[in-house]
């Protein structure tokens, strides 16, 4: 312990320390002494680099188990910044992104594991819900390549990432995607990440499903709003329900799980739902269903002409269905029942009617490199100038900046008062 002689003094650092602790959420530490564990945990820490930079490692391990009664001393933003900054460096050090780093939490204390990543904002559908059927793209010079995108996911893997989800737009049009999610795949086979998975509209699985599984994947979500070819065609405005059908088929033969989503729409697929679950039931394939959400314009359309509380929805559900609740979590914010009719799960999205703010464990990353806290608010952080400007360690640091902005949630609201959008990016763009 020599080279603590560095301190000013174990007083000093013992302040500093418990005054982190004050810093994060006084009511919910305790510490009676500082105890030989902490202590020799604490002191190991310093030795492996400048102090100022582990503090919060201490608090990452288990936060509840610290108290300091004493007046929190007031931190600098770049010092709090450096600080966390060390769990990066220590968890790719001493784990080689070969086992699971510690997460970052944000202001509110829930761990960030969670990382969707839109791979591309075009698509060759245009739902109804979801964009304007003129819209106008990002020019192909403002994404984020393909090894960029690589990149900045295993720097979230190494502050504690464990899921990530491609996503679009529709990812599967964008051109050697495979390259990325091979790459990623990679990760999850030597247990650097959990898994990898995909939100796709179902039109490319026809020719790609064999290809996802021998990358890795291993569970896909299919977003499909109706089973009427005719109806599909509408909703999309020019899908074709055979080829994503097709697609499906395809995917289950390959071996991937599948769950289907539903968007609810007044007036539109309401009486179709309980045919829908009923096939999924058949295909031994999950679903979730989902509010509409108030993202971007969609030019003629209206939400409040779309929009269907899914709290409605269930109720009209179980007049046909016993639902039975479960303590089933995916990793995304859908609550779960069993349909003790088919034996399949049927999950519930309600971003305006019963938000799932209290336990969002994700963050959204754009094709351009913009990384949105919350689904439901414009705050954002510029990742690709991080990274093409200051290279990895600036990308580090704009990660850990911008979970410390992590707002406590988002007010989606849809009624003849609230009729615009409540950002105006679409989903596409978001993930």
């Amino acid at each position: 312990m020599a080279r603590v002689s560095s301190l000013n003094s174990v007083a000093v650092t013992r302040d500093l320390f418990f005054a982190l602790l004050l810093a994060r959420s006084p009511a919910t530490f305790f510490c009676p002494a500082f105890g030989a564990a902490t202590r020799d945990l604490f002191f190991a820490l310093l030795l492996a680099r400048p102090p100022a930079t582990f503090f919060t490692l201490l608090l990452a391990r288990s936060p509840a188990s610290f108290f300091c009664p004493a007046k929190a001393v007031s931190l600098s933003p770049a010092l709090m910044l450096d600080m966390q900054e060390g769990i990066i460096h220590h968890n790719l050090r001493a784990t080689g992104m070969t086992t699971a780093a510690s997460p970052l939490r944000d202001p509110f204390g829930r761990p960030i594991e969670y990382l969707r990543v839109s791979v591309t904002d075009r698509c060759d559908f245009r739902c109804v819900y979801c964009m304007a059927e003129n819209m106008s793209f990002l020019p192909k010079a403002e994404l984020l390549t393909l090894e960029e995108l690589d990149t900045v996911c295993k720097r979230f893997m190494a502050v504690g990432t464990r899921k990530i989800r491609l996503t679009g737009g529709e990812p599967l049009v964008r051109r050697n995607i495979m390259q990325l999610i091979s790459s990623l795949g990679e990760d999850v086979a030597r247990g650097a990440l959990d898994e990898v998975t995909i939100t796709t509209n179902g039109s490319q699985l026809y020719k790609m499903a064999d290809d996802l599984y021998r990358a890795g994947v291993r569970r896909i979500n299919v977003s499909i709003d109706t089973l009427d070819a005719d109806k599909f065609r509408d909703i999309t405005r020019w899908g074709k329900l055979d080829q994503v059908l097709d697609g499906i088929e395809a995917a289950r033969s390959a071996g991937l799980a599948i769950k289907l989503n539903a968007v609810a729409l007044r007036g539109f697929n309401d009486d179709e739902l309980p045919e829908m679950i009923r096939w999924c039931g058949e295909m031994g394939t999950d679903m979730t269903i989902i509010e509409v959400m108030p993202m971007g314009d969609i030019g003629s359309e209206t939400r409040l002409d779309q929009y269907l509380p899914v709290s409605l929805v269930r109720a009209n559900l179980a007049k046909q269905f016993t639902l039975t609740d479960l303590d089933y979590r995916s990793g995304g914010p859908a609550r779960y029942v069993q349909v003790e009719e088919t034996g399949r799960k049927l999950g519930f999205i309600t971003p305006l009617t019963h938000n799932f703010c209290e336990s969002c464990n994700r963050v959204r990353l754009t094709c351009t490199g913009m990384l949105y806290m919350c689904l439901g608010q414009d705050d954002n952080a510029d990742l690709s100038h991080a990274l093409r400007r200051r290279g990895v360690e600036g990308l580090d640091a704009a990660i850990v900046e911008a979970i410390g902005r992590k707002p406590e949630g988002h007010d989606f609201i849809i009624d003849r008062r609230n009729t615009a959008p409540a950002v105006s990016r679409h989903m596409s763009v978001t993930g």
